[in-house]
């Protein structure tokens, strides 16, 4: 059941859509089912000599008091507007059931207390089956306001003891960290104009893919206008600094032709202009990352990386670990747009879904994931990884996305929960994709049986308790091609499985072997490092996000034609 609190001005406006065929005709058989008092409430729906008028009279009687008191000036914001829905596949509920649920909504909320004589006037109207529209007028008979603090967390834990007493699906609870949902009339637009999406999401998608790609704040608007975004900042009177920012995607527009602006924060909590900047400090451009002379090592970092997070998520530093799952968003990504293939979709997928855990009611400490950053901030721009080293990151993003829905969960975070067990089903999905054939072909060129038997007792010797389970894994033999080749980049096998053995505990990997296979395959290789030492290439420079914006984030722009139809 989920409730949804906004406010606004205008009471009669709201009432003609509640009784109101709806924006696409939708609504049937409006009626009041519950109220302040269900005989003083006119009831359009059901008595034709009922008018709108008439009602919002009625509701409005103690705002009326309170504007001549004030001389004429209306009270701000006096409308209160929660609709109420239940879930996709919950049973039906009776009109006694909603005037139940609209009762305790207004009482957990402030705004209507029951045994209240003088609370806010309100009524429940009902014009669909899944769904009531409850609306007050928040000035009391006593001319005061209602205590209306935490309205919509007030309003959502009364939905959760009500699904449980009602027998409906038991959503999870919020912490008011979540980016605000489209309105109807966002949807309504998009599916007229044949989106998939809204523009408020395909901005907050953008601008997370371009704050995870980009090293300062200028970067950050410049990219974002090179997508075609329109882009507004706010300057503060006296500094001129920049002090808030919004965004409008291409072609959207509203009845007048203007762009449809959403403010950063509007977007989702963390795109405000001042949690941007705890992410995105304004460094020299000495201080940015440098293509390694080594192809292979933004991939190897970037694993690293992905590795210590764990130790972050043991820790009981709450705040490091929320930064480290920022940081984490952040590098999914930039691991989308650097990983080609096909598997790129369920990739981008987990990315968007991770979104929702990448922040918490828990304030991140974003400097101790620096590391963790700018790592990935290296993956958008360097050269396609040809090996298994992509898939080596694949694998241990998905054991972390894991990691991640589990810390939350221990938390009591639900949402988080869900959306990193959601982020960790799309990588899943990806990694079984592009890891298969990878996995095939180093079956097909495994070594010969001399030196698998040479392999056998290097596991036997470094991993005992392990040995049985790695041996008769499936991936065994793919695991001895990977380590012949660890073996011919410098490295001894047995003393490498007892390092990567002792990393983390296999017991509870199903896979053990594929595990290890995907350790090895992260490990540098010593001989080319100690080649490249030798050699006086100088690393190539920066290339800047402003002149060179990664690929993946232009790719599925709405065409502007398709966002000409106003709002």
């Amino acid at each position: 059941m989920v409730p949804d609190v906004s406010t606004g001005s205008d009471s009669r406006g709201l009432i003609a859509y509640l009784f109101g065929p709806g924006r696409r005709d939708e609504h049937t058989n409006p009626h009041i089912v519950a109220a302040w008092d269900m005989a003083g409430a006119p009831d359009p729906g059901r008595d034709l000599a009922a008018t709108y008028s008439q009602l919002a009279k009625r509701l409005d009687h103690h705002v009326d008091l309170r504007t001549r008191e004030l001389g004429g000036k209306k009270p701000p914001q006096h409308v209160w507007h929660c609709p109420v829905r239940t879930a996709p596949g919950d049973r039906y509920l009776t009109d006694a059931e909603w005037a139940e649920v609209a009762r305790r909504v207004v009482h957990a909320t402030g705004i209507a207390p029951e045994g209240d004589e003088r609370a806010c006037r309100w009524i429940a109207v009902r014009h669909a089956d899944d769904h009531i529209h409850i609306m007050a007028t928040t000035i009391r008979a006593d001319g005061r306001r209602p205590r209306t603090h935490q309205d919509g967390r007030r309003a959502q834990a009364e939905c959760r003891r009500i699904e449980a007493e009602f027998g409906l699906r038991r959503l999870k609870s919020g912490d008011l960290t979540a980016p605000r949902t489209p309105t109807g009339a966002e949807r309504a637009k998009a599916e007229r104009q044949g989106q998939t999406v809204t523009a408020r999401r395909w901005l907050r998608e953008r601008a997370y893919a371009v704050a995870a790609a980009v090293q300062t704040e200028a970067d950050y608007f410049t990219v974002l206008q090179s997508l075609g975004i329109k882009v507004k900042t706010r300057l503060g009177p006296e500094s001129g600094d920049v002090i808030g920012y919004s965004l409008a995607a291409p072609g959207d527009t509203n009845s007048a032709g203007e762009p449809v602006w959403y403010g950063g924060s509007k977007l989702a909590p963390d795109l405000s202009i001042n949690r941007l900047r705890e992410r995105l400090p304004d460094q020299e451009v000495a201080d940015r990352p440098r293509f390694a002379a080594d192809p292979a090592g933004p991939w190897q970092h970037t694993i690293t990386a992905i590795q210590t997070v764990h130790t972050a998520l043991d820790s009981d530093d709450d705040a490091t670990a929320q930064a480290h799952l920022a940081a984490f968003g952040d590098a999914l990504y930039n691991i989308a747009s650097a990983t080609p293939g096909p598997h790129r979709l369920a990739l981008r997928a987990a990315a968007s879904a991770f979104n929702r855990a990448r922040r918490s009611a828990t304030r991140a400490d974003h400097q101790a994931a620096h590391a963790l950053r700018q790592a990935a901030k290296e993956l958008v721009y360097a050269s396609n990884e040809p090996g298994g080293l992509a898939i080596a990151l694949l694998f241990a993003t998905v054991h972390l996305a894991r990691a991640a829905a589990k810390w939350h969960e221990q938390r009591g975070h639900q949402q988080q929960a869900a959306a990193a067990d959601e982020a960790f089903r799309h990588l899943q999905t990806g990694y079984q994709q592009a890891a298969a054939p990878v996995l095939a072909d180093l079956t097909r060129r495994a070594p010969r049986a001399e030196t698998t038997r040479r392999f056998e007792q290097d596991v036997r010797a470094a991993l005992p308790n392990h040995a049985d389970r790695i041996l008769t894994d499936p991936a065994w033999t793919a695991l001895t091609t990977t380590l012949a080749q660890a073996e011919t980049a410098g490295h001894n096998p047995r003393r490498l499985l007892a390092e990567l053995g002792a990393r983390r505990d296999l017991d509870s990997a199903e896979r053990p072997a594929e595990v290890l296979n995907w350790r090895v395959t992260a490990q540098p290789n010593r001989r080319a490092q100690a080649a490249r030492k030798r050699s006086t290439v100088s690393d190539r420079p920066f290339v800047s996000a402003m002149a060179n914006p990664p690929a993946t984030l232009v790719a599925d722009r709405p065409q502007p034609q398709s966002l000409r139809t106003g709002r």
